[in-house]
């Protein structure tokens, strides 16, 4: 799929919102040098003729003839602009200038920033991962260029934080990321070497490698949790360099690092901010509110609890239905509604999640692209899945997915007190919603949605929550 297939809606506002959008045609006919952004500090610099009229489907050959990448692959990657308060992926007829002239507009649109921020905030062209591009397509790419890019990327969302995961994979990713950027022939005293000069957040989340307990920390103490941290990386690292008779060539590598991203279910994302409300414990902490982000794919949905760096309720498209809400007055919320299958004192009902944020519309379009997308192609996936198991002779697992070494691998996420499990019980939820007050609706089975939005009934299955939670 191309970027082209990445929708936010159109601004309804007056002429004032196209404040700044076109410079004179004297100084956008010049010659104007272009920066596009790559994640790993790199940039690819361009000279555009036409600068305010050209698209990203010109920009896009440039760059692609600039950093090599073939023609079959064009897809994996789009343009994005992106600052701390808003990321969009841009569609092939969008003209990048323009929208950056546009972008305090945006800011007031789709972000709670203030007046100050916004003034201040500048977005950079990036040319990043397209959201659409599916992940069994990254493994079949043997361009060492191609695959260095979504490494990059990948690496920048684990070390973030942005992907949550488990120490087994943080160890691993940290590991392969070593063998990486430094070979895989390092001895004892080399990698110590390189991990004091380097710092372990060059290999491992920085909240991890940075620790917990502020000032009441012991120097000694947290002396001792770098030294296990360094230990266990090493000996991940020694299980890669010696996994094989011959050291492992840098694309195996590459596609050993990207095939551990896969195992998470939001990797690939497209990241949208927002909030939703902490559960009630007392009449202080009443309206208070959780800072999240809202990861959605081609998979499903996933909001993720900021400070803690783990899943609060993951759901995919069969187990959802979703709408958004406009503030009717003035400091109402924009509000993402999340319905799925939940119980209560054991009765099956259903749970309704608010997400409050004024990317509320663009979250609403975007699930409802990646559901007809992943519809679509349905058919065609089930295809090459009876052909894959026709050939390797074995059937394929319960949820449809092939045999391919991630589906038992991604099981293993499945336990509980995992990062990527969904912690239900920790979310305060509305049992149902019925002209704005709170019912409780009880049905034997999910059999209709309160919400238009949905995919059809018959697929619902319930959504998996851990037995053991932590308490946002």
């Amino acid at each position: 799929m191309e970027g082209d297939d990445c929708n936010f809606p159109p601004d309804s506002s007056d002429d004032h919102s196209q404040r700044g959008s076109v410079a004179s045609s004297a100084t956008l006919s010049r010659s104007q040098d272009v920066l596009i952004y790559l994640f790993g500090e790199s940039a690819v610099h361009l000279t555009v003729e036409g600068l305010g009229s050209v698209t990203v489907q010109e920009l896009g050959r440039s760059v692609r003839e600039a950093l090599h990448v073939p023609e079959s692959v064009q897809d994996a990657f789009a343009f994005w602009l992106s600052s701390p308060l808003l990321e969009l992926q841009l569609k092939v007829r969008h003209q990048p200038y323009k929208l950056c002239r546009q972008w305090q507009d945006l800011l007031y649109r789709f972000t709670e920033a203030s007046e100050e921020d916004i003034s201040q905030d500048e977005p950079c062209l990036q040319y990043r991962r397209n959201v659409f591009y599916p992940k069994f397509k990254e493994l079949q790419i043997e361009d060492k260029g191609v695959l260095k890019l979504l490494y990059d990327e990948a690496r920048n969302n684990i070390l973030t934080g942005r992907y949550p995961c488990d120490p087994e994979h943080w160890m691993a990713l940290g590991a392969l990321s070593l063998a990486i950027d430094e070979g895989s022939s390092l001895d004892s005293q080399q990698f110590t070497s390189t991990i004091r000069e380097k710092k372990l957040s060059s290999f491992l989340p920085a909240h991890v490698a940075m620790g917990g307990g502020g000032l009441l920390s012991t120097l000694r103490g947290k002396s001792s949790r770098q030294a296990g941290l360094e230990q266990n990386l090493l000996e991940e690292y020694r299980k890669i360099c010696t996994s094989a008779a011959n050291p492992p060539e840098p694309t195996e590598l590459l596609h050993q690092y990207l095939a551990t991203c896969h195992i998470l279910p939001y990797y690939g994302s497209a990241f949208f901010f927002g909030e939703i409300d902490k559960p009630v414990q007392g009449i202080l902490q009443r309206g208070k509110r959780k800072a999240v982000n809202i990861g959605i794919c081609l998979e499903g949905v996933y909001v993720m609890d900021v400070k803690e760096k783990h899943v609060l309720l993951g759901l995919r498209f069969n187990e959802l239905s979703w709408d958004h809400s406009h503030p009717e007055e003035e400091g109402d919320s924009h509000i993402l509604w999340l319905e799925f299958d939940g119980e209560e004192d054991g009765t099956p009902v259903n749970k309704l999640l608010k997400v409050y944020s004024k990317q509320a519309q663009l979250m609403s379009g975007f699930i409802e692209f990646c559901v007809e997308l992943k519809s679509a192609s349905e058919g065609g996936a089930a295809a090459d899945n009876d052909e894959e198991a026709s050939q390797s002779q074995q059937p394929p697992g319960q949820d449809g997915r092939s045999k391919n070494g991630r589906a038992g691998r991604r099981g293993m996420l499945h336990r509980q007190n995992s990062v990527v499990c969904s912690r239900v019980h920790s979310l305060s939820t509305i049992s149902y919603v019925d002209n704005g007050k709170e019912i409780k609706r009880l049905k034997p089975k999910r059999a209709a949605s309160f919400f238009t939005r949905q995919v059809s009934a018959p697929s619902y299955s319930a959504v998996q929550v851990t037995e053991s939670l932590e308490q946002g």
